[in-house]
């Protein structure tokens, strides 16, 4: 296949969400079609007789959750186990993976909700009426998530799309901005030092921009490569509609769902109705800016967040160096798969996409890699160096002028939850990427900048969002 349909492509503009499995999300998109897209393409989804064993014994099968179902848009009903040592229970039943290494058998998810249930009781961790250890093994079916199964049915979705290392968020999230996590595999270590895709981008005469929801972007203070970069490559979601609008996106655009329990990253156990709308947003602006012809959309989650998948993880990853990685891991697994869809008027409905079994599979460093084939760039690492583009997704001659999402509304959970306001994981990282700013050097407005505890979690994220303001107003006075 021809890729010189990329050359349409000028904007890649890529929503990367929270914590959700293929499975959970997409399992069933194809299941009453026999796993068969309209073109005829293989689906590697759900047929309801996956199935783990609980720690009694039983086996637990996977089960589709009804709208009907108390907190259906909230489940699991917790926060699943997350970072290496639970990913490693999930694939291999043991937190320590086996040596040598073996295929995985995903028949640890159950036993190890269970475990994680047991123990976030005694934290007094939020878990809605009914949690149980097999509430892991409930899928959302299409029906349930009208916004992300239309768009996977009308453009392309990618079944064999895994994240880049079997552990958490920020180490996921480094390898799609610059390829590598340096060898970290916890949310511990803030702050990134490697070149990123942004700054290559920037060398190159290309551009680039960030966003967050409501606040400022993470992404700035996660990366020491760009973090003193204009403040023109910063801003929030209004910001990205206004560019938009004006038919001014950059060439890659990042965009950073809103954090918090009452957020829409769909973090669980948080509402992915929430996740629907923002999604159904950020396609209506794109497919309204004047830009659209020229787009591609990508819609993806950092890591699988402990939900249950069946596909095994390959174990041919390339390592990006020679480093050997925190708990002697050297990174030649990747992580559980997650939902991933391409969405651009190049592609035709019906797409299942994915690579062949002899080629190095999907994983977030192949958007690094077909920014870098669209636009000439060397590679930051080895690992996007040999990951496979997603060029050939566009095969379409010309641009289609339909809209699958005109007559498509967001869900709207029925149940409302009353979360701790205590802020949660990612907002405690928020505020800990911004308050390790340079404060010595920011002319002090008041002693409460000084704050480093809070009584809830919008005073936190005011908090960190202010740190983020004063120091880069400061930075961009002394040093424009």
């Amino acid at each position: 296949m021809s890729r010189s349909k990329l050359s349409k492509v000028e904007h890649f503009v890529v929503l990367m969400l929270e914590n959700r499995s293929f499975d959970q999300m997409l399992g069933y998109l194809y299941s009453d079609e026999g796993n068969k897209s309209p073109l005829g393409h293989s689906y590697e989804g759900l047929t309801g007789e996956e199935f783990n064993f609980d720690s009694k014994g039983n086996p637990i099968n996977v089960y589709k959750i009804s709208p009907q179902d108390d907190y259906a848009y909230f489940m699991p009903g917790a926060d699943p186990g997350e970072g290496y040592f639970n990913t490693n229970s999930q694939l291999f039943s043991d937190h320590i993976a086996p040596s040598p290494i073996t295929k995985a058998t995903n028949e640890g998810f159950v036993k190890n909700f269970e475990y994680t249930l047991g123990w976030e009781k005694k934290s007094k961790w939020s878990i809605l009426p009914g949690t149980e250890g097999k509430s892991i093994m409930g899928m959302f079916t299409p029906g349930m998530l009208p916004v992300l199964s239309t768009l996977a049915r009308s453009y392309a979705v990618c079944d064999h799309w895994y994240c880049s290392a079997p552990t958490e968020t920020l180490p996921n999230r480094a390898f799609l901005a610059m390829g590598t996590s340096q060898g970290r595999l916890t949310d511990k270590e803030k702050v990134y030092t490697a070149p990123t895709i942004f700054n290559l981008l920037s060398k190159n005469g290309k551009t680039w921009s960030i966003y967050g929801y409501d606040k400022a972007p993470l992404s700035r203070t996660s990366y020491a490569d760009i973090t003193h970069a204009s403040n023109d490559h910063f801003g929030m979601f209004s910001d990205f509609k206004e560019s938009a609008e004006k038919g001014k996106l950059a060439n890659y655009v990042f965009l950073e769902p809103q954090w918090g329990k009452g957020g829409n990253s769909q973090h669980p156990n948080y509402d992915v109705a929430k996740g629907e709308e923002l999604i159904l947003e950020v396609y209506n602006t794109l497919r309204g800016s004047p830009l659209w012809e020229k787009t591609l959309l990508i819609i993806t989650y950092d890591e699988h967040g402990g939900c249950y998948d069946h596909v095994a993880p390959p174990e041919d990853a390339t390592p990006p160096d020679n480093t050997v990685g925190q708990y002697d891991f050297d990174f030649t697994r990747f992580g559980p798969r997650v939902p991933a869809v391409l969405v651009s008027p190049y592609i035709e409905a019906g797409t299942v996409y994915r690579v062949s079994a002899q080629e190095t599979p999907i994983d977030h460093t192949s958007i690094l890699k077909t920014i870098e084939e669209r636009f000439g760039l060397p590679s930051l690492t080895q690992r996007d160096a040999v990951a496979p583009s997603l060029a050939n997704v566009l095969t379409l001659d010309k641009v289609r002028d339909d809209n699958p999402l005109k007559d498509v509304k967001a869900p709207t959970s029925s149940h409302k939850v009353d979360f701790d306001d205590e802020p949660d994981h990612l907002q405690q990282l928020y505020v800990d990427s911004m308050n390790s700013l340079p404060y010595e050097e920011v002319a002090k407005k008041d002693e409460s900048n000084k704050q480093v505890s809070f009584s809830n979690s919008s005073e936190a994220m005011d908090y960190a969002h202010r740190r983020y303001h004063d120091y880069f107003s400061w930075y961009e006075k002394h040093n424009r």
